[in-house]
């Protein structure tokens, strides 16, 4: 059993983060969810978890370390609720640590819960864009492997069409400045995997006041409004 141990923490240990996992070798999971507290760090009235208000919308963005892009999305106008998770992947109900294996298939990830009526999706998208580098594959800066790769996952055809729209301007204008291709996933939502309840609103002044999460954009704007559709 002990050999049978080691041998498993050297495969996560020696595991090649330079290709996504193939869902024959990925992880078994478990069957419960983590654990976390239903209430927002930030805005202890409002719930990270269903049943949301009515009219609001749900967004799933993943732009490298879940730390940064969280703080960045509670404060929008119009966001009512933001989690962190993990998406993207095979392994049911993963831990941090067998995501940043490389052997769950996920990538950190952000839900944004929002009000439509105050700010639109595309507007999200634009944070999106501009929050983080999308050409860089399987990494965000330093952090590399497939936890950071940038992804956008859609919950209807409405939001599939912004995505695509807005990905379609930005790689023009990032193409212009000198950057390659954008290699963001893009797929339906599927399953949102809470992460642990200590990444929840990580950066937030209640349990993190100093805490620092790098995020680098492109310096490139996205030309929402300029022939881009919104919502």
């Amino acid at each position: 059993m002990a050999e049978g141990l080691y041998s498993g923490a050297m495969t996560l240990f020696r595991r090649d983060k330079s290709r996504i996992v193939e869902p024959d070798q990925a992880l078994p999971g478990r069957p419960d969810p983590l654990r976390v507290s239903p209430s927002h760090a930030v805005y202890p009235d409002r719930q990270i978890v269903p049943p949301f208000p009515d009219g609001t919308r749900t967004a799933v963005f993943a732009m490298g370390c879940f730390w940064g892009p969280e703080r960045v999305f509670w404060k929008v106008p119009g966001v009512y609720s933001t989690a962190v998770g993990y998406v993207g992947g095979y392994t049911p109900n993963p831990t941090y640590e067998e995501v940043c294996s490389g052997l769950t298939g996920h990538t950190e990830a952000v839900l944004v819960v929002f009000d439509p009526a105050v700010v639109g999706y595309a507007d999200l998208l634009k944070i999106f864009w501009e929050g983080h580098d999308p050409t860089q594959g399987l990494r965000q800066g330093n952090d590399t492997g497939s936890q950071y790769r940038s992804a956008v996952y859609y919950a209807d055809d409405e939001q599939q069409a912004a995505i695509e729209s807005t990905l379609a301007a930005y790689q023009r204008e990032i193409a212009r400045a000198g950057y390659g291709k954008i290699t963001t996933e893009v797929a339906p939502a599927g399953t949102f995997y809470y992460a642990e309840d200590y990444h929840q609103q990580y950066l937030s002044d209640a349990k993190n006041p100093h805490g620092y999460c790098g995020m680098g954009g492109t310096g490139v704007s996205c030309p929402i409004g300029l022939g881009v559709r919104e919502d």
